[in-house]
C-alpha cells in the first residue's frame, strides 16, 4: 500500500506556473505508475499526465501537452507536475494517482491509490 499527499496548488494569474509535488509513502514508489487527474465541481475526474514505472515514458492530455510536464524521483519517493502557460480553464483540483507495476494509463479506474487532491486557481 502507498499513501499519496499532493502539495504545491495556489491562485497564479493567466499565463504563470506552478509546480505540484505529491509525496508518496509506503511500498516502494519506483513501482508504482503515476498520474496526474483533475476534477472540477460536478464534473468526472479527467487524466492529465502519466509517467511509468519502467523506463519513465510519459503520457498527456491534448489539452496539457506542451505546457505540462510529469516527472518523478524516485531516490525522494515524489512525483511532480510541472504546469507552464496557465489558464483559466486549468483551475480545478488536481490528484495524484498510483497503480502497482502497472500500466500508466489514462483511466481513473486503473488506478489504485489517491491522494487528497490540491486546489489550483488561475485567474484571468
Amino acid at each position: 500500500q502507498v499513501q499519496l499527499v499532493e502539495s504545491g496548488g495556489g491562485l497564479v494569474q493567466a499565463g504563470g506556473s506552478l509546480r505540484l509535488s505529491c509525496a508518496a509513502s509506503g511500498r516502494t514508489f519506483s513501482s508504482y505508475a503515476m498520474g496526474w487527474f483533475r476534477q472540477a465541481p460536478g464534473k468526472e475526474r479527467e487524466f492529465v499526465a502519466a509517467i511509468s514505472w519502467i523506463g519513465g515514458s510519459t503520457y498527456y492530455a491534448d489539452s496539457v501537452k506542451g505546457r505540462f510536464t510529469i516527472s518523478r524521483d524516485n531516490a525522494k519517493n515524489t512525483l511532480y507536475l510541472q504546469m507552464n502557460s496557465l489558464k483559466p480553464e486549468d483551475t480545478t483540483v488536481y490528484y495524484c494517482a498510483a497503480r502497482f507495476e502497472g500500466f500508466a494509463g489514462w483511466l481513473p479506474a486503473e488506478y489504485d491509490y489517491w491522494g487528497q487532491g490540491t486546489q489550483v486557481t488561475v485567474s484571468s
